[in-house]
């Protein structure tokens, strides 16, 4: 290995250590007589310390060396620990994060000033240690022989130069035992991953089009072999996908320090849960929505869980509980962020609403409070009286739906007065192949996320009504409006200007419209296309420049017979066509 590659090694493994003394630290100091964290502690830091040193990083190697030591005196006397250590370990952690980066950059980091204060601490635990032997062992006074001297001089020598011998046949065995061992796992760089995926996606295209061919031309010679060529291809798009699924566990372990730091700043104590943490998701998915996740558990705390004494008063623990879960459904991963706070306050939603004139007092009344809480997504929108320095319930709430649409996934609210909130995201596995709908508008093949398809539905001509100036047909006991996607993408394809009610006036009577019922969860919006032809599972690819800026357009596939296919983007097409709160009406049960 070159230099370089040994740096990247250190780093990679140095901020795994970080993420698991961040997370020791907050379970020690919680149950500071727990051995098993103490001594995990001194380990890793021990191995932060020899790696460091042995690639030459010698600032990194000192912070962690005087760590070391500390964690050496605690072992002894774990009472010793105080809030205000914590705090100065923690830092140290962030500093050797910061000089990590530093090191990646060339930026010279200053740490002297937080490792003397560590010095300070490890002479104080010193002090106080030599202190508590002093008052418990009080010294033999022994008339003291030529020969007496002599023989512990020996005692220490033998003690300081080596070690004890079933330590170190133990070290023996265990160095016999894993020489000839090597490790089960290889680090691989992302964009190495990306650029294999690349490949096997282009493969796939390439099959799709040799085998409509085929089809087309009704071979029964090469019939098995593309039969063979399909699955294999198959198998190895696959295999490269789950090569880059990760545990959940990587980004949901960094909450330790996360939940810690915001419950100190709040003032509240904060017990933080996890579960499912062994579920995996494609590593580009988690990484995008990780800013969206941090900024929910914020909220959790800053505003979903009350004050201590509030909590007293509603008879709940004086800690409050904030989860984090992940499971699978089908084919979908579901991450939901729960506290046990007051819950959100939808009167308060309700007035905000109106103060800002987002929608008219007689349409809020008719909306259920699911629909209501959906509020907060709007931008810049914010039910809080009093906003935090860290977070507001609804700030930024709009990025965080943003963020969790661009991978194809939903995000549902469900709250209860006074019993918390859960945020509710589902999420794809993968981000390369996406189930899809293909239909026909015109002479144009488009495809849809099957993810945000409610159903395709036929309907008479002489079901479908005008209201106002709406197009409007009844789904499943409710009202919903209607659009023609060929008014949607007239400055797209550049056709004619003309509306849906237009479109719906000129045509053939009985006759029946295909309708796609398009939904994020809680929004509902029929689209009138002219064919359904298949569903089937699509390799998504960005436009580039300047097609990106198309409206409701989200990128483009390759068909097997070699056509280009549009993908719409479905949560834009509801967002700017209905908004929030739009149903015509919502039947009373």
């Amino acid at each position: 290995m070159n230099e370089n590659e040994l740096k990247n090694i250190f780093f990679s493994e140095a901020a795994q250590i970080l993420e698991e003394l961040d997370q020791s630290f907050t379970a020690l100091e919680k149950d500071t007589s727990n051995t098993h964290y103490l001594e995990n502690i001194f380990r890793v830091v021990h191995t932060l310390k020899a790696n460091a040193a042995a690639i030459g990083f010698q600032a990194i190697a000192d912070m962690s060396h005087v760590m070391e030591d500390i964690f050496n005196q605690i072992r002894q006397k774990p009472a010793l620990l105080t809030e205000d250590i914590f705090n100065d370990l923690f830092r140290a952690n962030d500093k050797i994060r910061e000089m990590i980066e530093g090191l990646k950059t060339d930026v010279k980091v200053s740490y002297l000033g937080l490792k003397t204060r560590l010095n300070v601490i490890l002479r104080n635990l010193s002090d106080e240690d030599e202190v508590e032997t002093t008052k418990s062992e009080p010294p033999k006074i022994e008339k003291e022989t030529s020969d007496t001297k002599e023989t512990q001089e020996s005692q220490v020598n033998n003690i300081q130069e080596e070690p004890a011998p079933s330590e170190s046949e133990s070290a023996i065995k265990i160095i016999e035992k894993t020489q000839h061992l090597f490790s089960e796992h290889i680090s691989i760089p992302v964009k190495k991953l990306d650029n294999l995926l690349n490949l096997v996606e282009e493969l796939t295209i390439e099959r799709d089009r040799i085998l409509t061919i085929s089809q087309r031309q009704k071979s029964n010679t090469l019939s098995s072999e593309l039969s063979r060529l399909k699955r294999v291809t198959s198998e190895l798009q696959y295999s490269v996908m789950n090569a880059r699924l990760i545990p959940v566990d990587t980004l949901f372990r960094k909450f330790h320090r996360i939940v810690r730091d915001v419950a100190q700043k709040e003032s509240k104590k904060v017990n933080l849960v996890l579960e499912g943490t062994d579920i995996e998701i494609d590593r580009n998915i988690l990484q995008i929505i990780s800013d969206s996740l941090i900024h929910l558990v914020r909220n959790g705390i800053s505003h979903g869980i009350e004050e201590e004494e509030e909590r007293h008063k509603a008879g709940k623990s004086s800690i409050g509980t904030l989860k984090l879960k992940a499971y699978n459904e089908k084919d979908s991963v579901y991450i939901e962020v729960s506290d046990d706070g007051a819950g959100i306050d939808i009167p308060a939603i309700q007035r905000k609403v109106l103060e800002k004139g987002l929608i008219e007092p007689q349409k809020l009344d008719i909306l259920s409070p699911e629909e209501i809480v959906d509020f907060i997504f709007v931008p810049g929108f914010s039910s809080a009286e009093k906003l935090s320095k860290i977070s507001g319930r609804g700030v930024g709430m709009d990025v965080v739906k943003k963020a969790i649409q661009s991978v194809g996934g939903r995000i549902h609210i469900q709250t209860k007065a006074h019993q918390g909130t859960t945020f509710k995201l589902i999420l794809p596995s993968s981000m390369s192949v996406k189930p899809s709908l293909l239909f026909r508008m015109q002479s144009e093949t488009f495809a849809i996320p099957i993810s945000y398809t409610d159903a395709v539905i036929q309907k008479p001509q002489q079901e479908i009504f005008i209201a106002g100036e709406t197009l409007i047909c009844n789904y499943l006991e409710e009202t919903i409006p209607l659009v023609y996607l060929q008014e949607l993408l007239k400055d797209t394809l550049q056709e004619n200007q003309k509306s849906s009610i237009q479109l719906f006036q000129e045509e053939t009577k009985d006759t029946d419209l295909t309708i796609i019922v398009l939904s994020d969860g809680s929004r509902l919006l029929g689209l009138i296309v002219d064919e359904l032809l298949e569903q089937k599972d699509l390799i998504e690819k960005p436009l580039k420049a300047p097609l990106q800026e198309l409206q409701y357009i989200s990128g483009a596939t390759i068909l097997g017979d070699g056509q280009v296919s549009l993908v719409l983007d479905a949560p834009d097409i509801l967002t700017n066509t209905l908004g929030i709160g739009t149903r015509v009406e919502k039947k009373k049960s």
